[in-house]
């Protein structure tokens, strides 16, 4: 009965991992979320919420409790989704104009992005060693690829790129140290992603709209975002086929380096 953590479980993308994988009655799924009561979604959904922040690691440690005595101290899967974005249109060049606000928001990302999902790593490391699976996934982006960035030739969402490619490293760290113990870490960006299809407003579609199409130039098959559904079974399929040779690797949901 394998064993799965889901951070930042109460929407987006976290949401639809504990959606399909507590669909099948084998799996045993823990949903972190930063405050219970506002969850409501995850409630009637065969899991367990947590109620823990990525950057607090008393609450972190206090969750990891309640994990490890409903698995015998065990964990198999360990989904590092929770993260922050940015504002899209700060730029490092709008830095030196906004001083307070651009630092917060850099340290803001930092703190969450990298610090956060470390804390979260080594709380459950623990329960991950004695686990079969040892699997460690942590969701990225393509956006802190630098050969995409370039192509693309955006400048925004500096700080959530750089905090992101800074995981990135983070995740291959922890696989050279670990991979003698069989463990499998893994840097997935989910593609680019729809997760408010439905919430928005007739002008604000098309505003998106906008936004995806300038993808087309560095992909111009490119069809449009991905509904949470399709990104989360496509990354699922690659997750299931990773192996320890591989660990450490910075992938798409294709398990490759197309973003799109």
């Amino acid at each position: 009965m394998p064993s799965y953590v889901i951070t930042g479980a109460a929407k987006g993308l976290g949401l639809e991992f504990v959606s399909q994988l507590s669909s099948d009655a084998k799996n045993t799924v823990f949903a972190l979320v930063r405050n219970k009561s506002t969850a409501t979604v995850l409630k009637g959904l065969p899991i367990t919420i947590l109620e823990a922040d990525i950057t607090d690691v008393e609450s972190l440690k206090a969750a990891a409790s309640v994990v490890a005595a409903a698995t015998g101290g065990k964990l198999d899967y360990l989904i590092n989704n929770a993260g922050v974005h940015d504002r899209a249109k700060v730029t490092l060049s709008t830095y030196p104009e906004d001083l307070e606000s651009n630092l917060l928001e850099y340290v803001s990302s930092f703190r969450v992005n990298t610090i956060g999902t470390l804390h979260a790593t080594n709380t459950f490391l623990p329960l991950l060693r004695a686990g079969a699976t040892k699997k460690v996934v942590t969701l990225s982006t393509g956006a802190a690829d630098a050969g995409f960035a370039t192509a693309l030739g955006s400048p925004g969402q500096a700080a959530y790129a750089i905090s992101k490619a800074a995981l990135n490293m983070a995740v291959t760290k922890f696989a050279m140290a670990l991979k003698d113990e069989g463990f499998v870490f893994l840097a997935i960006s989910p593609g680019l992603v729809d997760t408010a299809v439905g919430t928005r407003s007739p002008e604000e579609d098309e505003q998106y709209k906008a936004f995806w199409l300038g993808f087309r130039k560095v992909s111009p098959n490119f069809e449009g975002p991905l509904t949470p559904q399709i990104s989360v079974k496509t990354m699922l399929e690659v997750i299931d086929r990773w192996t320890v040779e591989e660990t450490g690797a910075f992938v798409s949901h294709h398990g490759n380096k197309e973003w799109l």
